[in-house]
């Protein structure tokens, strides 16, 4: 790069612009083509696989239980279980809103008090709440719920998400098929025109979850299964000990469970059309605060917890291969190098190179996400005219996904440095430091 810029003014006059781009330009960025290109690949297999498919009716109706996990939402949860009554499932359908410190949050312990289901008008829906009156975290929660649940199929829910009402029949559907453990369901934003923050992160929903893990889907790499909404297997769940201790439970219980891909033939399919809608921050400061916590929990996952299980005969080729790529190096790798290479360009460049390249950078980044959004919009989405206005964001989003790498580097080092997974406020600092150190 120093020689670059100590010929740059003979190679601009000469007419070396392009032999200048190519010695400056951060092609690091163009590895996200190919991840981008496969995840277009199964949005169009997907879209085309439903269109040539006549629908068939299904006899399997087993039962399921909803273990809501309830902290803070206060009256709130009532329409979470509303939701759920309301669902055109015919089964049985169990729920179990489990009250975490209910000595404590008592405002979410009446409105769960308070709730009655109508035998006549949600026939087949039965309340079964848990209270726990001592905190003892979300994972605490699922694992109550887990050990009351009577269901064949046991969902994960929180207690702040409402559902449509043909999500159950949905997500119960792929479970006849013996060789499925666990099926993800879409999450859209409730909140999404609250701010800026709400809006960004609703077209972030819109791409990184209903619109990729479609894509993902179709060649069984789902990256994970959402904590706010997931479905499993109950006997397969209790067979590898349910939910373990520690932060990021969600993408942990996916790792668990594709470390049985390299021994049996297993998938983990992803419903575009079992939607959920949840709150998310309505600030940036709360945004990237969530996010410290998010993206932190990456590096303790992959490099600590599950380092010994990061290999092709644990997880399957595919799998190992799409968690190496867009796990390991998309999500830890990728940051330092954009955040080193824009540091080092802001010292080492003249503006106007900087300018030029921060221009073509940004229309690589744009293109990309022009392109998934269109997918999204015409093939995947079930409520077009609501995206659509998203689009006014697609020109804020490159911007937004580079400030978001830049924490991204900060959440690693918080927790490489300071352990920040053990400062989560999902669980008490005693369950944390009851768990396994890694």
């Amino acid at each position: 790069m120093l020689e670059a810029l100590a010929v740059f003014p003979n190679e601009l006059a000469a007419g070396g612009l392009t032999r200048l781009f190519l010695v400056l330009f951060p092609f690091f960025v163009l590895l996200e083509l190919p991840l981008s290109l496969l995840v277009l690949a199964g949005v169009i297999r997907w879209y085309t696989r439903n269109l040539m498919t006549t629908p068939r009716a299904s006899l399997y109706r087993p039962r399921v239980s909803c273990i809501i996990t309830c902290y803070s939402e206060g009256r709130d949860v009532q329409n979470t279980l509303l939701s759920l009554c309301e669902q055109l499932y015919p089964g049985e359908v169990e729920l179990i809103p489990v009250v975490d410190g209910a000595t404590a949050n008592e405002a979410t312990m009446e409105a769960v008090r308070d709730f009655r289901v109508d035998p006549v008008r949600y026939p087949n829906r039965f309340l079964r709440p848990i209270a726990k009156w001592q905190r003892g975290g979300r994972v605490s929660s699922l694992n109550a719920g887990l050990s009351h649940a009577t269901g064949e199929i046991v969902f994960a829910l929180d207690g702040d998400t409402s559902f449509d009402n043909a999500m159950i029949g949905a997500m119960v559907r792929h479970f006849e098929d013996p060789s499925v453990p666990a099926v993800s369901g879409s999450l859209r934003v409730r909140n999404s025109w609250h701010s800026l923050a709400t809006v960004m992160q609703s077209l972030e929903y819109f791409l990184s979850i209903q619109t990729s893990r479609v894509g993902l889907g179709e060649w069984n790499t789902v990256n994970n299964i959402s904590g706010a909404f997931g479905a499993f297997r109950t006997s397969f769940l209790r067979h590898i000990g349910g939910w373990d201790t520690h932060t990021a439970e969600d993408l942990d219980l996916t790792l668990r469970i594709k470390s049985y891909f390299g021994r049996h033939p297993l998938r983990i399919p992803f419903e575009p059309t079992a939607v959920g809608h949840t709150d998310v921050p309505d600030t940036l400061r709360g945004f990237f605060m969530q996010r410290l916590r998010w993206d932190g929990d990456l590096f303790f996952l992959y490099i600590r917890k599950h380092r010994h299980s990061m290999t092709p005969r644990v997880l399957g080729w595919r799998n190992f291969l799409m968690t190496l790529f867009s796990g390991f190096f998309f999500q830890l790798v990728l940051p330092f190098l954009i955040v080193g290479y824009t540091l080092a360009g802001l010292v080492l460049l003249p503006l106007n190179v900087i300018a030029v390249l921060a221009v073509l950078i940004y229309a690589v980044y744009l293109l990309q996400t022009l392109i998934l959004y269109l997918a999204g919009l015409l093939m995947v989405s079930e409520r077009p005219w609501n995206d659509l206005k998203l689009a006014i964001a697609l020109p804020v989003f490159p911007v937004f996904m580079f400030f978001l790498r830049g924490w991204g580097v900060i959440c690693t080092l918080n927790e490489m440095f300071r352990r920040g997974h053990e400062e989560t406020s999902m669980a008490p600092w005693w369950v944390l430091r009851r768990g396994r150190r890694f």
